[in-house]
């Protein structure tokens, strides 16, 4: 497991963690509050300039995490052309992409520790009538390090089979996927228990 957090340093990396996180929930709600295909277009081209700033390491890093969605995209747009609305496709599309940008934005500009930090003191009231909250922190943060952890061996296992087969991958690298996900999990719960589980 790696990090998330960019090594290129931003304005971003120094804002508190509780204020990006605040900002991303209220403009995720006006991504879905708005339908115009325009409004859409120029937050995704800002959301692209706003990773050009730092560099060009930046821009890679943030775009790759981008490029990541394209199976959903190609989803999206086939069925709105299948039905004849290819306008609402691409608001659905662009609406995911910038949603996704300015979400990856705060991850690589936040530390991991830090958004623990924001879930913990949010967990507090909790807490206070007996309810072990450890396992939601531990849980949020799997679950950061782990999505881009299996993503890309997802894609050496598609590589893996097109070097072996002219055959498309598609389900066929499922069930090995799926082995080496619990494999990860089984190694992280061992590891866990190791370090005395959820209750310390």
């Amino acid at each position: 497991m790696i990090s998330l957090t960019s090594p290129v340093e931003t304005r971003a990396h120094g804002w508190s963690a509780g204020a990006k996180l605040a900002a991303l929930c209220g403009a995720t709600v006006v991504l879905f509050a708005q339908e115009g295909l325009g409004f859409h277009a120029v937050v995704f081209a800002a959301c692209l300039l706003v990773y050009r700033l730092p560099g060009g390491r930046f821009f890679r890093a943030g775009v790759k995490g981008l490029v990541a969605l394209w199976p959903f995209i190609a989803v999206v747009l086939v069925w709105h052309l299948v039905i004849g609305a290819p306008v609402e496709g691409l608001v659905v599309v662009l609406r995911l992409l910038s949603a996704v940008a300015l979400a990856n934005l705060v991850t690589m500009t936040t530390r991991l520790s830090a958004m623990i930090e924001v879930v913990r003191w949010l967990a507090a009231p909790f807490r206070r009538i007996g309810v072990n909250t450890r396992a939601l922190e531990i849980g949020i943060a799997l679950v950061v390090r782990f999505t881009p952890t299996l993503a890309d061996k997802g894609a050496q296992l598609a590589q893996s089979w097109s070097a072996r087969s002219p055959k498309k991958p598609s389900w066929r690298i499922v069930m090995p996927f799926t082995v080496l996900a619990i494999d990860d999990a089984e190694y992280v719960a061992e590891a866990l228990k190791a370090r005395g589980g959820l209750n310390r």
